[in-house]
């Protein structure tokens, strides 16, 4: 068990969120679940990708927040649609990349060449890209590397 572990706290939907997170990342797993019945399970323990969860049947008291978000780094622009498709359905898309899931849980889907292009040696370059990615919902691998090169979006 890793030494953090984010819990996760729902209105008694957790396994339904647990089940959800499990069918968009594919390296996933149910660890275990604290309950003998399905409708009177307190705690769910699973993995998405290697990162330990337990999600908490806790009722309306607590509800999540975008001060709290997970990151999906993706290497292409393939992964950036998959979940961003995935994790907005039901939810809904913010800005630079950050959506909010169906049960109100912050994502930031990230190209992982983001940095590159933010940071790069081409300070008029870096500032190019982060005015694109300001102007994104999805983040988009070919607009922010056109940004960055002074080439356009590479929908022009």
């Amino acid at each position: 068990m890793s030494r953090i572990t984010p819990f996760l706290w729902f209105d008694n939907n957790a396994d339904e969120a647990v089940e959800f997170y499990l069918s968009v990342f594919a390296n996933s797993s149910r660890m275990r679940q604290l309950g003998a019945d399905p409708g009177s399970t307190m705690t769910f323990g699973f993995e998405l990708d290697g990162q330990e969860f337990v999600a908490l049947n806790g009722g309306p008291h607590f509800t999540f927040t975008p001060a709290v978000s997970f990151v999906v780094n993706c290497d292409t622009q393939d992964e950036v649609d998959y979940y961003w498709d995935r994790l907005t359905a039901g939810g809904a898309p913010s800005q630079c990349g950050w959506l909010t899931d169906r049960y109100g849980l912050s994502w930031q889907i990230v190209p992982r060449c983001l940095p590159d292009y933010l940071a790069g040696a081409d300070p008029d370059g870096a500032q190019r890209a982060m005015q694109a990615m300001m102007g994104m919902t999805k983040l988009s691998i070919p607009d922010l590397a056109a940004a960055y090169h002074g080439t356009g979006t590479s929908h022009e």
